[in-house]
């Protein structure tokens, strides 16, 4: 959870914001194009420590192991990059962007192999020939470049294609726009990365051969408390690391980011020296970090405390000057940041290899315990005297972050909050105010009610009409920086689906913890409309918004483009809306998914889209065979159009019955639409 500053941010002051929130999404997205793939990565190294280490201890090997030496090329040369490039399609446009992208992918691979080849074949005898360039960053450029062309290139025949061509057309055009990128990949894209992975190699050995390379510490351990690590994570050290270790066996690179020492010294200091609640979280955060690899549990103990930057970059300097002095490395990426992730990856560097990166992270947790500790020392007594600042750090972090985490959660568990009591008004807010949150609100007040709590307002709102008094807001986690100037004084709580995010029982906790005096009655400050949602009373919604001729059962699956077009097809069936309103459907997927968990996804248009609509109705289709909402696997569609608010205790019903799992299997046991129909019936009651 996350409060704003009582401060009126200034339009000077909100451009570093405006930046760090982009350089985040950008490293997000490269991390959600690697991370995946990273058991690939660590199969690799598996396999290349066990041939490695059964030739060091035969003469000639073992024939079994020499065989499976062929693998070694093939997999960090081809598989990997193509599995990048498919996964970065895949976050743009589904399946068809990534098949997209990996065509593309294999042109800027063998384009760099043609390049590399023919610089080779010119070289005098006896001179040391170049070696091929992995393309990790080719593969990354490729294939969300890719699918974004070929989301484009679909919109623009996009309901012009007559019947019975469809797949034709689909097909044809995936295929020739994948060879045209391929080609476009091998002639144009292939040398300036070349170019790029050469300057940025030779910078690296750079820093290496004239002992700078700790100086990237100052870079890198800053960034990862406010989130910005991923975008030179990914971006950067992973494919040069990569580079590296396919040639000399391991690389140094991988243990910039990844070493635990410092956060480790971080939080040994704060268990000794630390007070109050960031004293008392501190072991059980060290053990989070240290063993289970989750950096972020100690980014809230900095930012209580801004001069403990000093300790982390002076411990991160300690490491990397003791991994590179003694040669050490990893074969591949450790991930997550766990010490069992980075001895595993160290291990096929053999005895040597691991005592030194023991070194490495040892020194670096000494050397922050030994700084933190003389700077939490030199500020303990007006520590105490102001009081314990750990919630407000812990706010900050996820401010930092941008969207709620289960592990910073686990610090706030017991810790007092600041905010407690004056929860008196919850907001949910999303694009269009109307859909998903109307769904979300339903399930907190239900919640709520369950807990016995009946005197707190709980509404729905578009982002753009947030008053400005609310306690609490709570957004999908792509939306949270949008609404947060909207309500700065508020606590902003992230969440991942509106349906059942676990959120919402700390939510639950923190009001339970609010004074009796300090709440408000629901709806005794607001409209009457909202306050018979707040009390759970509803008003009459019209039969005519969901009707038996708006569901739908189909026995195989969809794309999430298709299971959109299929909703948009009913609703203007319905006359509901105009041909417009896929865009704003699409638009409103862009800017955050719809997808509420329970197997539910409720389509709906933006906030702009509204002059689409001409009166109510809902489309209900539910796919047998499943939809992938952008990761997230879908069985029931429901397609929204909402004039006023009159959709509002529909949406409050579909919560109620998509929170209920006995309610979910009678929907996907139902063996017709009549009976899909009887089961969603009862939303039309009062």
């Amino acid at each position: 959870m996350t409060t704003s500053s009582s401060d009126s941010t200034s339009a000077a002051a909100s451009q570093p914001g405006r930046f760090r929130v982009g350089v985040q999404k950008f490293g997000s997205f490269l991390s959600g194009m690697i991370m995946p793939n990273i058991p690939a990565l660590i199969a690799w190294g598996i396999v290349t420590a066990v041939v490695v280490n059964v030739s060091e201890f035969t003469e000639a090997g073992w024939e079994p192991t020499n065989a499976l030496a062929g693998v070694i090329f093939p997999m960090i040369h081809y598989l990997l990059p193509i599995l990048i490039a498919m996964q970065g399609g895949r976050l743009i446009y589904e399946t068809r962007g990534a098949v997209v992208g990996a065509v593309a992918a294999v042109g800027v691979i063998v384009g760099s192999d043609h390049i590399i080849d023919q610089f080779n074949a010119a070289l005098p005898a006896g001179e040391d020939q170049l070696g091929y360039v992995h393309m990790f960053i080719g593969a990354m450029l490729m294939g969300p470049l890719s699918a974004w062309l070929m989301k484009k290139l679909d919109a623009v025949w996009e309901g012009k294609i007559k019947p019975g061509f469809e797949m034709l057309v689909n097909m044809f055009s995936a295929g020739i726009l994948g060879f045209l990128l391929l080609a476009v990949g091998f002639f144009v894209m292939a040398p300036p990365i070349n170019w790029l992975m050469a300057a940025l190699g030779t910078g690296v050995e750079w820093l290496i051969d004239n002992s700078l390379l700790p100086l990237t510490s100052v870079l890198i351990e800053p960034a990862k408390v406010f989130f910005l690590n991923n975008a030179i994570n990914h971006g950067v050290l992973t494919p040069l690391g990569t580079q590296q270790a396919d040639a000399q066996g391991s690389s140094i690179l991988f243990l910039l980011e990844a070493n635990p020492g410092p956060g480790l010294g971080l939080l040994l200091a704060f268990s000794v020296f630390g007070v109050g609640a960031a004293k008392a979280t501190a072991p059980g955060a060290a053990l989070i970090h240290f063993v289970g690899g989750i950096h972020e549990v100690y980014f809230p103990y900095v930012l209580m405390k801004p001069a403990l930057l000093l300790a982390m970059v002076a411990g991160g300097m300690t490491g990397v000057t003791t991994n590179m002095l003694l040669g050490v490395g990893l074969q591949a990426p450790a991930a997550p940041g766990s010490i069992i992730a980075v001895y595993v990856q160290s291990l096929g560097g053999g005895v040597g290899n691991v005592v030194g990166v023991t070194f490495g992270w040892v020194l670096s947790a000494g050397v922050t315990f030994a700084v933190a500790a003389v700077i939490l020392l030199s500020s303990r007594k007006r520590d105490m005297e102001l009081g314990d600042q750990f919630s407000a750090a812990i706010a900050k972090t996820e401010a930092a972050k941008g969207k709620s985490s289960s592990a910073l959660a686990s610090l706030s568990a017991g810790v007092p909050s600041a905010a407690a009591d004056r929860i008196r008004t919850i907001y949910f807010a999303c694009d269009a105010g109307m859909g998903s949150s109307a769904m979300g609100a339903s399930v907190l007040r239900n919640k709520l009610s369950a807990a016995g709590i009946s005197d707190v307002y709980v509404t729905n709102k578009a982002i753009s009409s947030l008053p400005g008094d609310a306690d609490l807001v709570i957004t999908q986690q792509t939306l949270t920086e949008r609404a947060r100037p909207k309500e700065p004084q508020a606590i902003h709580v992230s969440v991942n689906n509106f349906m059942n995010a676990p959120e919402y029982d700390e939510v639950v906790e923190l009001v339970q913890q609010s004074g009796d005096d300090q709440a408000v009655a629901a709806g005794s400050e607001a409209p009457a409309s909202s306050a018979e949602h707040a009390s759970g009373t509803r008003t009459a919604v019209e039969p005519r918004v969901l009707t038996q001729d708006r569901i739908r059962i189909r026995a195989g699956s969809a794309t999430q483009e298709e299971a959109l077009r299929e909703a948009q097809e009913i609703l203007v069936s319905a006359g509901a809306v105009t041909g417009d309103y896929l865009q704003a459907m699409r638009d409103r997927e862009a800017t955050a998914s719809t997808y509420m968990g329970s197997g539910l996804a409720i389509p709906h248009g933006t906030n702009e889209a509204k002059s689409s609509i001409k009166s109510s109705a809902l489309s209900v289709v539910r796919y047998d065979g499943g939809v992938d909402w952008a990761g997230d696997q879908v069985r029931f569609v429901v397609g929204i159009a909402g004039v006023g608010d009159e959709h509002l205790q529909l949406l409050a019903r579909i919560a109620e019955l998509f929170s209920d799992e006995s309610k979910v299997a009678q929907l996907e046991a139902a063996a017709s639409e009549a009976e899909l129909h009887a089961l969603l019936s009862g939303v039309n009651d009062n």
